[in-house]
């Protein structure tokens, strides 16, 4: 087994392209193993922190037609972007979506999509057997039951793919906060997207900002 450790196994953000996959109405009706508005709301935090790290981010559907449209919190944080939309299950069979990711140059291949045991593992599993890096994003994907993610999961880590989650991912690229050039947004989308973690930031600048009440003389 080759263990993915070492400085240069973390993500950085301008070796990383991320593939987000299938977030759709259909998918999310039989989404069981995560509530689902925390999996909209943690696949568009994920969305968000590509853009604000340059990270290019491929949007790609299964028969929209009839599965419905990428969640709307997605597409607006790409307005002008095209969503691939295919009829493979499979995305890594799609040439169009290859493609676009190759074009990229990049070789940190970062997936979440809609259902994890399928539409999540299959590319996955492919990809990491072409060579490619790739991690997957956990909580910005979600399956039919708990079961089938946590099984999906374990298929992809014998298969050597790395699992991490949407805010371990944006911190991974931030690394160091003294990179004072994407850190406002990162601590806007921690407020935004991270629950009890954006509380507490936003209660650690009230902290800061208020005045210590002199001692009465």
């Amino acid at each position: 087994m080759t263990f993915r450790n070492g400085l240069d196994s973390l993500l950085r953000p301008e070796d990383s392209v991320l593939v987000l996959i299938d977030h759709q109405p259909y998918q999310l009706a039989n989404l069981n193993s995560h509530e689902p508005q925390m999996v909209v709301n943690n696949a568009t935090g994920l969305a968000k922190a590509a853009k604000a790290f340059g990270v290019p981010t491929i949007l790609t559907s299964v028969i929209a037609d009839r599965g419905g449209l990428i969640f709307p919190q997605i597409t607006e944080v790409f307005p002008d972007q095209e969503v691939i939309d295919r009829t493979l299950i499979n995305t890594w069979q799609d040439k169009k979506v290859v493609d676009a990711v190759k074009a990229t140059g990049r070789k940190q291949l970062i997936i979440a999509g809609l259902w994890t045991e399928i539409c999540v593992a299959m590319p996955t599993i492919q990809a990491l057997g072409e060579g490619w890096d790739v991690t997957v994003v956990t909580d910005a994907s979600g399956a039919v039951s708990v079961e089938a993610h946590e099984i999906a999961i374990q298929r992809m880590i014998a298969a050597g793919a790395n699992m991490m989650t949407w805010l371990a991912v944006a911190s991974e690229w931030q690394r160091d906060w003294a990179w004072a050039e994407h850190a406002a947004e990162l601590s806007e989308l921690i407020v935004k997207h991270a629950g009890g973690s954006g509380i507490a930031l936003l209660w650690e600048q009230q902290l800061l900002n208020t005045p210590v009440p002199s001692e009465a003389g």
